[in-house]
């Protein structure tokens, strides 16, 4: 039995430990999408009204749309753990009330039985009647133990009320917070309704001017190819001297990268994707492919510094029409390129650790974009496979 019990409370302990922490990572992530919204608005104020900007803004209010349907989705979750709580909390108020209302019938009988004996003649003549020794004695230990147990059994009523009071207590809370959090899903909602007629409004303005935009996109796919062919070349060329002067590549250092798949930290402090790898269609232009994207876009705050995200040698610092300065950093067999910096804090053959500084990029405006890529060799991957999420 001892065993059984002490087996049980582990459960109850580890379950609620597990519970905390599911309700941490909840909160946790509320927080860093409610964080990711605040900073979409700060850039969608630092772009508006500039014509140049439409289809950024447009990304951005779409990525806003969808960072909020994610923040209702992480309400939704925690409104389901409030409402298991509540009814976890009143199965236990019920049990206790069900223990308390035995305790209660129990202590009624001990105070009829203690009445009914209240006559001291009454004690005497029940003991005097006891057919033999044995029996008397029992007698006269129950009619001892009798107004010791009443007090006892009281001060258990009490107990069980005092505890009975706190889960009730804490059944309130738990309903405040439920209307809090239900309260906040329903503001969420109503914002993501207006975001997204915003949305629609935004795709009909640019839905007028596709001529001009197939003409801006014809201009930046070449600008891409261009930063393609260079990347192409410096890459096979590196790989290419590397062979020849017999340097080995550092195994190790691409073996802890390839561990790294998932984890890698970002390069910014704070940004938000606005173009991903691959090829995608346009978002108002449905017919319309947009160019082959080798890495991923963030818009970011204007002039934002940009750090390596894993330890590297810096093997290339060059100019690209349409991307301004990038730094190209080798980590064993892979390699990742930063571009759009206005100024680079690093030169070629430096040693850089996670998290050091390359550079900051250039002013746009109001803000700022980072283009960012990843390979292993000459195989270019996707970097949000690749970074934290």
């Amino acid at each position: 039995m001892t065993r059984r019990f002490l087996l049980f409370w582990v459960l109850v302990l580890l379950g609620t430990s597990a519970f905390g922490q599911d309700v941490s990572k909840q909160n946790e992530r509320k927080r860093q999408i409610e964080e990711e919204i605040s900073f979409i608005n700060n850039q969608l104020k630092s772009i508006a009204g500039k014509q140049k900007a439409t289809t950024e803004q447009l990304s951005l209010i779409q990525k806003r749309v969808t960072s909020r349907q994610s923040l209702i989705h992480e309400l939704d979750k925690r409104i389901a753990v409030i409402n298991d709580e509540m009814t976890a909390k009143q199965r236990e108020i019920n049990r206790l009330q069900k223990e308390l209302d035995t305790l209660e019938t129990y202590y009624n009988k001990l105070i009829y039985n203690t009445y009914k004996n209240r006559d001291t003649r009454v004690w005497f003549m029940y003991l005097l009647s006891s057919e033999n020794i044995g029996q008397g004695y029992r007698r006269f230990s129950f009619l001892k133990s009798l107004a010791g147990e009443v007090s006892t059994q009281a001060e258990k009523m009490r107990e069980k009320q005092a505890e009975l009071q706190v889960e009730r207590e804490k059944l309130a809370l738990i309903k405040a917070e439920a209307q809090v959090t239900k309260a906040s899903r329903e503001e969420e909602y109503r914002k993501l309704v207006e975001e997204q007629k915003q949305s629609q409004e935004d795709m009909r303005r640019l839905a007028k001017s596709e001529k001009q935009y197939r003409n801006d996109l014809a201009s930046k796919k070449k600008e891409i190819d261009r930063l393609n062919s260079e990347i192409q070349r410096i890459l096979k060329a590196t790989v290419k001297e590397q062979k020849k002067d017999n340097t080995k590549v550092d195994t190790a250092l691409s073996g802890q990268f390839a561990q790294n798949r998932g984890k890698l930290p970002w390069p910014l402090r704070q940004g938000v994707i606005t173009e991903r790898f691959g090829v995608h269609n346009h978002p108002v232009y449905k017919n319309l492919k947009l160019p082959d994207n080798p890495g991923i876009t963030f818009s970011t705050a204007k002039g934002a510094d940009v750090f390596c995200v894993f330890n590297g040698v810096v093997s290339r610092v060059f100019v690209m029409p349409g991307y301004n300065q990038c730094v190209l950093v080798q980590h064993g067999e892979y390699f990742t390129l930063y571009c759009k910096l206005a100024k680079v804090s690093v030169k070629a053959g430096q040693k850089v650790a996670t998290g050091d500084k390359l550079g900051s990029l250039e002013i746009e405006g109001s803000s700022s974009a980072l283009h960012f890529q990843l390979w292993k060799g000459t195989n270019k991957q996707d970097p949000e496979r690749w970074l934290r999420k």
